[in-house]
C-alpha cells in the first residue's frame, strides 16, 4: 500500500486497549475493576436539582470547589493538589510535564499498560523492571540512573500491595527525579503513601473517583504534591486546555468527596466480598496474589486461563485476560456485588469440572 507524504510525518503509536464494555443488560461485568454501587446519594440528589441553564457557561477553569474538598478531606493545601478528567489524564499530564530528559523513565514489566503508550506519544525514552517471582517490586532496580519514575500501588493487574517503607527507600534514593505513585486501588485496604509528600519534594501521588467512589463514568482523577510540583503542572494544563472539567463533573465530585459514611461502607462491602471471594477461589483451586485492591488476579491452573476466559464469555461473564508472557496463565477478576460473584463461582465450577 502506497504512503501519502503527509503521512510521514504522523505519530504512530500502538494505542492501549482498554476492557470490553458489553451493551447488553443481562451480563456480569467484572472486566473493568469498576465499582458495582452507585454513587454517593448526595450525587443523585444533586443531578436531579441541577440547573441546566448553567450549562451555557464555560466551567470554572480552576475547579476551586472540588479542589477544596479534596483539600478538605485529605488535610492539605488547596495548591498541592491537581484534578484531571481521570487519573488517566492527570498521569498524561504528569508524563508531559515532568519526564523531559534523555534518561529512561522507569516502571515494571507488570503494570498499568496505559504507560508505555504515553511514554511512546510523548517520545520519552523508557526501561521496564522486572517484578520478582512473586510479583514484588525489587526496589534496588529503581536505584539506577533514570529519567523519572512511575508504579501503581497496589498494583496492576497483580492487586499486589507494596510498603510504605519500601516506597519511600525508592523515592529517598531518586531526590533528582520525579517519582509518581499511582494509587487508583489505594482505598480498598493499602496504606497510602500520601504523608510522605511533605516530606519529600520529588513525590507526587495519584488516586482516582473512578474505583471507589464508583464514579468512573464522570471521569475525575488527582494528583497530590508539593506546592512547586503541582504549579508546574498547572502551567501545562492551562497551556493546553483551561477548561478540561466539566460543572457537573465539579459539583458531583465534591459532593462525593463530603460523603465520607457512605464511602467507608461501599469500600468495606468490597473489601468483604473479596475476602469471601479468595476463599471461594481457593476451594476451586485457583491461586493468586493477595489482592489489596477490588480485584483478585488469580490462575486457574487446571485449566488454561484463555479457555475460562472464553468460556465465561460464553455464559455472559466477562473478565479480563491478557495473552502477554508471564501473565497468561491469569484472569484478573474485578470484584462485583455477592450475587454477581456467586453466579461466577457457579460458571467457574461448571467449567473446572466439565
Amino acid at each position: 500500500m502506497s504512503t501519502n507524504k503527509w503521512e510521514e510525518y504522523v505519530r504512530r503509536v500502538v494505542p492501549y486497549i482498554p476492557g470490553e464494555q458489553p451493551q447488553e443488560t443481562d451480563v456480569v461485568k467484572l472486566n473493568t475493576n469498576e465499582n458495582p454501587y452507585p454513587p454517593a446519594p448526595s450525587v443523585k440528589e444533586l443531578l436531579c436539582g441541577f440547573d441546566i441553564s448553567k450549562m451555557r457557561l464555560y466551567p470554572a477553569p480552576d475547579a476551586d470547589i472540588l479542589i477544596n474538598s479534596i483539600s478538605e478531606r485529605y488535610g492539605l493545601k488547596s495548591s498541592q493538589i491537581f484534578v484531571g478528567v481521570g487519573s488517566d489524564d492527570v498521569i498524561s499530564m504528569a508524563f508531559m510535564t515532568f519526564f523531559n530528559s534523555d534518561k529512561p523513565i522507569l516502571f515494571p514489566d507488570i503494570t498499568y499498560s496505559f504507560y508505555d503508550v504515553w511514554a511512546d506519544v510523548y517520545h520519552i525514552p523508557y526501561k521496564t523492571c522486572p517484578l520478582k517471582k512473586d510479583f514484588t517490586i525489587n526496589p534496588n532496580d529503581y536505584k539506577q540512573e533514570n529519567g523519572g519514575i512511575i508504579f501503581p500501588n497496589p498494583n496492576a493487574p497483580t492487586g499486589v500491595l507494596e510498603s510504605v517503607d519500601m516506597i519511600e527507600d525508592i523515592v529517598k534514593s531518586n531526590s533528582d527525579s520525579i517519582v509518581m505513585i499511582d494509587e487508583a486501588y489505594i482505598d480498598f485496604g493499602g496504606e497510602s503513601c500520601l504523608p510522605l509528600i511533605n516530606k519529600y519534594e520529588n513525590l507526587l501521588v495519584i488516586q482516582t473517583f473512578s474505583k471507589s467512589r464508583s464514579m468512573a463514568g464522570m471521569r475525575i482523577g488527582f494528583a497530590m504534591g508539593s506546592e512547586k510540583l503541582i504549579k508546574y503542572m498547572n502551567d501545562v494544563k492551562f497551556s493546553v486546555n483551561s477548561y478540561t472539567m466539566n460543572t457537573i463533573t465539579q459539583l458531583c465530585g465534591t459532593e462525593s468527596m463530603k460523603d465520607e459514611k457512605y464511602f467507608n461502607q461501599t469500600v468495606n462491602k468490597i473489601i468483604a466480598t473479596r475476602e469471601r471471594s479468595k476463599q471461594r477461589l481457593s476451594e476451586l483451586g485457583f491461586k493468586f496474589t493477595d489482592s489489596k485492591s477490588n480485584f483478585i488476579f488469580a490462575n486457574p491452573v487446571t485449566k488454561p486461563a484463555r479457555y475460562v476466559f472464553e468460556e465465561l464469555k460464553k455464559r455472559k461473564i466477562y473478565v479480563r485476560y491478557w495473552n502477554k508472557p508471564i501473565i497468561c496463565d491469569y484472569l484478573r477478576i474485578s470484584i462485583g456485588t455477592d450475587e454477581e460473584m456467586d453466579k461466577l463461582f457457579t460458571a467457574l465450577e461448571e467449567i473446572l469440572n466439565g
